[in-house]
């Protein structure tokens, strides 16, 4: 294989990865400051039981969905940097979708709550997160880094 597709493997392979840690990294911010901040009337339909399978907070995954979507737009022609982190992007919304809404919140009832392992941490810690249903008081904003206080004393 030539050196140049080797490469260009490689970039993609990191420009997706970049994705994917900014989307988390920006996500802990957006979390903490905007949706716990001014962006709490949204945000508060996350945190209060509902019914409806839909959630006003359910704008901020298409507004991610949509910048993963225009980032991969502009950057297909190419297949340059642009459409790699999108690419990452979108793969962040994925696993969130499948770890948030369908492990923990359970709005899709493919399977069950995680048991043991990393994903009870990553539960362990949203719970904490949703212990308080107020705009202020609330704990681990983030989905795949978190702190390693929820992974003592798991089931293996």
């Amino acid at each position: 294989m030539p050196i140049r597709v080797i490469t260009v493997m490689i970039e993609a392979i990191g420009f997706g990865i970049l994705g994917f840690v900014l989307m988390e990294l920006s996500g802990w911010a957006i979390h903490k400051y905007l949706m716990h901040g001014p962006l709490w009337k949204i945000h508060r339909t996350h945190h209060e039981h509902s019914e409806s399978f839909f959630e006003l907070n359910d704008l901020f995954s298409l507004m991610f969905g949509g910048i993963s979507i225009l980032l991969i737009f502009l950057g297909a022609g190419e297949l340059d940097f642009r459409f790699w982190i999108g690419i990452g992007i979108s793969t962040y919304g994925m696993l969130y979708f499948f770890l948030h809404d369908v492990l923990i919140h359970r709005r899709v009832k493919w399977l069950d709550r995680p048991r043991g392992g990393f994903l009870q941490g990553i539960f362990k810690a949203h719970q904490a997160h949703h212990q308080s249903r107020k705009k202020d008081g609330a704990v681990s904003f983030g989905l795949f880094f978190v702190p390693n206080k929820y992974f003592k004393n798991l089931k293996r």
